[in-house]
């Protein structure tokens, strides 16, 4: 509902399947293995989730901050935007920037998460009046979705849709389970 009403900074999201299982593992897989050629099936996926109605002027990812970027020699939403791009023929585009260097959300409150993203974003220029797609690989609390798509919109975005991989659901997540996946979100 806060999606709908704009507070959380995007207009919609949507995500393909729980943050559990085989899905969880795949995503592991790909991002922390460097298993690059998953991009495409997971990339397919996504494209299962964003119903045909949708329209878009343009796919975004998540950005990573350059060291960790660097560090882990891709960024995982990117591929992922690609491969989305490339299913429903929507020009594809970095809009935005790392401003800063973040702590891993993984772990963090709902509230922490939120302030560790704030001002974290900025947009590569001006995106006046077009309809974007966010991509991201795992959505929690959609902090940092909301983060990005307050720079877009600021920026002059008409609208900001979510999709995401995976979600977790903290709600019917217990407090200890959080912390044995602490780290590897």
């Amino acid at each position: 509902m806060l999606c709908r009403n704009g507070r959380r900074g995007y207009d919609e999201a949507f995500c393909y399947g729980a943050y559990e299982g085989t899905l969880r593992k795949l995503i592991h897989l790909f991002k922390y293995s460097g298993m690059r050629r998953l991009a495409r099936p997971l990339g397919a996926l996504l494209a299962d989730a964003l119903p045909r109605d949708r329209q878009f002027d343009l796919v975004t990812p998540v950005p990573l901050h350059w060291r960790r970027r660097w560090q882990r020699g891709f960024n995982q939403s990117e591929l992922l935007g690609k491969a989305i791009a490339r299913a429903r023929r929507i020009p594809a585009k970095n809009l935005l920037r790392r401003a800063s260097a973040t702590r891993a959300q993984a772990g963090l409150s709902n509230a922490q998460r939120r302030e560790n993203v704030v001002g974290a974003f900025r947009a590569r220029g001006r995106v006046n009046g077009l309809r974007i797609l966010l991509i991201d690989d795992v959505m929690t609390t959609g902090a940092t979705a909301g983060a990005c798509a307050r720079a877009l919109k600021k920026a002059g975005a008409k609208s900001v849709a979510v999709l995401a991989l995976a979600r977790v659901d903290r709600r019917f997540t217990d407090q200890a389970d959080l912390g044995k996946r602490k780290g590897t979100v």
